[in-house]
């Protein structure tokens, strides 16, 4: 079966982004497939790689980065929401003049249409948060 995960909440704020995560390793070891991850409103946060976690913390966004990289999941952060909350990439950051970007490696800037698709190519979408 394949999957698209919807994360809305962000990292620390609620369980909502920890059980997206759990969910998302759970689908792939028992053999099924994500279609794509989408980071939309607050859940944008959990691409931030400016993010520093306590010492006696887990980090949230590098479990996400981690597991993305490592399954090679496709990873949309929605504009719109990114910018708002600062969350940006590169051609962001140089189109506002800015000396660094905030985006996991992991991770795209992109619109809602990406959203749209993975509805359409997904047997289901879960959204957390």
């Amino acid at each position: 079966m394949k999957f698209s995960v919807v994360v809305y909440a962000s990292p620390y704020s609620n369980e909502a982004a920890i059980s997206a995560l759990n969910f998302s390793r759970a689908v792939i070891s028992k053999g099924h497939s994500i279609y794509r991850i989408f980071f939309f409103s607050d859940g944008v946060y959990n691409a931030n790689k400016l993010a520093i976690a306590s010492q006696d913390e887990t980090s949230i966004q590098e479990q996400w980065d981690t597991l993305i990289q490592e399954n090679d999941l496709d990873s949309v952060v929605c504009v719109t929401s990114g910018l708002k909350r600062g969350i940006i990439d590169e051609k962001e950051s140089k189109n506002s003049e800015l000396d660094c970007s905030s985006i996991m490696p992991s991770s795209d800037l992109s619109g809602l249409g990406q959203l749209v698709d993975a509805y359409d190519n997904s047997d289901r979408v879960l959204n957390f948060g």
